[in-house]
């Protein structure tokens, strides 16, 4: 198989396991009182896919599990919002980790990821609703973005190590690591 051939299917996987993580994440009920609060499980496979992948198939997969879970488990507001959120954070985490690489922890990645996934959608209901007053239901959610971003990046981190140890990216040509 070629390594564009391999690619395909490694993103492909990605996109299947991100969906199914928004599956699972959709029968979570969050005893919380904050409406629209997740834990955000597919971005686990969103900081697996930027670490493996890179940024424009990451984005593929992104754009793929918001389209497809939104039309599956949401609505049409569910993507649009799901979209603002998604594509803010992944340009944040796509920056930290081309800048800072070697110098940031991928937990902080993960929690610069989930502030900016909720400061995205936060911008977006704004917009829609006209208003700026929903920009303080952003503290709210920033509140709840830290500890489920330090639980999404262990999770990935965790994964990658186990992940290092088997073949699967072999073909894949990724730089080695010094």
């Amino acid at each position: 198989m070629t390594s564009k051939a391999y690619r395909l299917v490694i993103l492909s996987l990605y996109v299947a396991m991100a969906l199914i993580l928004s599956y699972i994440e959709s029968l979570i009920p969050l005893p919380l009182p904050i409406p629209g609060a997740k834990i955000g499980l597919p971005n686990i496979i969103t900081l697996v896919s930027l670490l493996t992948l890179g940024w424009p198939l990451t984005l593929l997969v992104v754009i793929a599990r918001i389209f497809l879970s939104g039309f599956l488990f949401g609505g049409g507001f569910s993507i649009v919002y799901s979209l603002g959120g998604g594509l803010l954070s992944l340009l944040v985490m796509s920056l930290l980790l081309h800048f800072f690489k070697d110098k940031i922890s991928i937990i902080l990645v993960s929690v610069f990821g989930a502030i900016t996934h909720n400061l995205g959608q936060v911008i977006v209901a704004a917009i829609v609703v006209q208003t700026t007053s929903l920009l303080l239901y952003f503290l709210f959610l920033m509140v709840l973005a830290i500890p489920t971003g330090i639980f999404i990046g262990v999770t990935a981190r965790e994964l990658m190590r186990l992940l290092g140890k088997t073949t699967i990216f072999s073909k894949l040509n990724l730089p080695q690591k010094k």
